[in-house]
């Protein structure tokens, strides 16, 4: 989903910077960013961050503003945790946005599609690391299949909510010809993440920040 600003009343476009501001300042205030200084965790951030983008430009739509591609925030979580999550995100929602001359809707984009899929992520995450034991297979199946699956739909409930608030579309329209469509992107979002999750943990297990062999494979 790419939100068009033509189709949404501008006092809520900019009312919605309140919230992205405040989440981009908790980013710069509590990110560590040590971890950038090595230039083999800013490559593969940059790198990461690249491919996101690269799936955004995939994309199909029904209408302006209802467009569909795979997020890829579910692994930039597991991979980076929220907040340089959320900052690649913010740089891949900022590409876009300019690239379009769509600067007003960045805020919105950002929040629905960053900040949304992100939180549902890691709380699956925390959840699952809290109360469920440490294994691989539940890591990979419950955080990165599942995990991303939810957290796209979540996008799908979000985007619907907002549009049909802003009036864009009609809720009823919304319910029949949009939102449904989430359901089927998310098996492929869902596929997509387990599978890179997968081949990473096992070949390069250092890129995948919350995950520790240790943990999840010795003794298992």
């Amino acid at each position: 989903m790419d939100l068009i600003s033509a189709n949404l009343p501008y006092s809520l476009l900019w009312g919605v910077w309140v919230p992205a501001l405040l989440l981009g300042l908790l980013v710069a205030l509590r990110a560590g960013w040590g971890m950038l200084r090595d230039a083999g965790n800013l490559n593969i951030f940059l790198a990461a961050t690249v491919a996101v983008l690269g799936l955004w430009l995939i994309k199909t739509g029904v209408k302006p503003g209802l467009s569909f591609h795979l997020l890829g925030a579910t692994a930039l979580t597991l991979m980076f945790r929220p907040l340089f999550a959320l900052l690649a995100l913010a740089l891949v929602t900022a590409a876009i946005s300019l690239w379009r001359g769509e600067y007003a809707s960045f805020a919105a984009n950002w929040l629905i599609m960053g900040a949304v899929p992100v939180a549902v992520s890691w709380v699956l995450f925390r959840l699952i690391d809290r109360k469920l034991p440490n294994h691989f297979f539940i890591y990979v199946f419950l955080n990165a299949f599942f995990g991303a699956a939810l957290a796209i739909s979540a996008v799908g409930l979000a985007s619907t909510a907002f549009l049909a608030t802003a009036g864009a579309y009609g809720l009823d329209y919304l319910l029949e010809e949009y939102l449904p469509y989430y359901l089927l992107i998310a098996w492929s979002e869902a596929f997509a993440t387990g599978m890179l999750i997968t081949l990473m943990v096992v070949y390069k297990p250092a890129w995948v920040a919350t995950f520790d062999d240790r943990r999840y494979l010795l003794g298992k």
